[in-house]
């Protein structure tokens, strides 16, 4: 068998090397390493994949979440609601701006914000939502859209981890993970769904004002060559990464189906074993059905509920079987974050996960024989 990763990035590589080789050699003889052609090429065609009217490509998932709220003109004070359970990217950003983070509790099967969670903490004082597509799988984008007009709030979607993602409205209408809001943002972190070789990130709206904004703020407020006309930030997505993005692109449906494929043997492997929590699709759906996208698996995570997932980590480890807590801290209880209005009885969920979640190896390059020793290494000490 072999060596089991968390994610397989040169098994990946290897079905795209020549694609990708002659499109590093090409930018290295032309020297065009920032805006070259790939760049926008890449935005044109994510944008026709999203069914969106602009991409605005950026440095980094956290940055393309911080020029989301920068261009939406949000002001310091501006409370901002989001997930407590999830990576300190979202709320570091609101931090940063000076805006003012309100975490919320999140639902303990899908793992994502808790809508009615949402609706307790809006205030006079709140601008904005944020929900994370967590693990690989869309919020419940109906309710928080309709709570949102209602209040009268921007959406803003963290989309790191859900690209590809679709969410199925309840009048039966389809949009792509991070197009349902006011404003979305993805990561293109090496370890994503759709992996650059480096840092990456994008913005995504279907308003063109906002766009445009967005635009401006990405290279340091200017429209017109040294005329800054918005404050801005130095964040660009350089062409050697907008070209790797493009040999993955016309594949990121192939590389969630096979995820879906691991996640269904994982399934089946852990069916009728009672400490074990596999995980939960939205809408009523298998997630992992042959035909179905509304799953992606950026994560594939376990609840073990009968008090071994700590030693289960070290077991694995002993294995030789990599795996992941996401996350073992609460944002609220993270030194950085702390603030006198949490209480933790507002988040027994999310305080509950915490002790209990464990991401097992998921990529694109899973073996049946790599899937069946790490089922069974899982079952025997869990039921040890």
């Amino acid at each position: 068998m072999k060596k089991i990763q968390m994610v397989d990035l040169n098994g990946q590589y290897q079905d795209i090397k020549e694609q990708v080789n002659n499109s590093l050699a090409n930018i290295l003889e032309t020297s065009a390493f920032i805006n070259g052609s790939d760049v926008k090429a890449f935005q044109k065609e994510l944008e026709d994949y999203l069914g969106v009217k602009h991409v605005i490509p950026c440095g980094n998932g956290t940055d393309a979440l911080q020029i989301a709220m920068m261009g939406l003109g949000l002001k310091p004070g501006d409370e901002v609601i989001t997930a407590d359970f999830t990576f300190a990217a979202t709320v570091e950003v609101i931090a940063l701006l000076q805006l003012t983070p309100v975490l919320v509790d999140v639902e303990p099967d899908t793992f994502n914000i808790d809508v009615a969670a949402i609706e307790r903490a809006i205030t006079k004082k709140t601008k904005a939502i944020v929900p994370v597509h967590l693990f690989g799988q869309c919020a419940n984008m109906d309710a928080i859209l309709e709570l949102a007009e209602k209040h009268n709030l921007f959406v803003i979607e963290d989309n790191a981890q859900a690209i590809g993602a679709t969410h199925t409205f309840k009048n039966g209408e389809k949009q792509k993970a991070g197009t349902m809001g006011h404003v979305g943002s993805t990561s293109f972190f090496p370890s994503k769904n759709l992996g650059c070789y480096g840092d990456g990130g994008a913005i995504f709206t279907n308003d063109d004002e906002l766009a445009h904004t967005l635009r401006g703020i990405v290279n340091h407020g200017m429209y017109v060559r040294y005329h800054h006309d918005v404050v801005g930030v130095n964040s660009r997505l350089d062409t050697i990464q907008a070209a790797v993005l493009r040999a993955k692109l016309p594949k990121l449906n192939t590389y969630c189906a096979a995820r879906r494929d691991a996640a269904r043997k994982y399934n089946n492997a852990f069916q009728g074993e009672t400490a074990i929590v596999t995980p939960k699709t939205v809408n009523g759906c298998s997630g992992i059905c042959e035909t179905c996208d509304c799953h992606v698996f950026h994560q594939y995570t376990l609840k073990i509920t009968n008090g071994k997932r700590d030693a289960l980590v070290a077991h694995l480890a002993e294995k030789g079987i990599p795996c992941g807590v996401y996350y073992p801290i609460p944002l609220h209880r993270q030194k950085a974050y702390l603030d006198d209005r949490y209480k933790e009885e507002d988040f027994p969920v999310t305080n509950q996960l915490v002790k209990e979640v464990i991401s097992l190896p998921m990529h694109t390059e899973l073996d049946d024989e790599q899937i069946n020793f790490i089922t069974s290494t899982v079952i025997d000490f869990v039921n040890g």
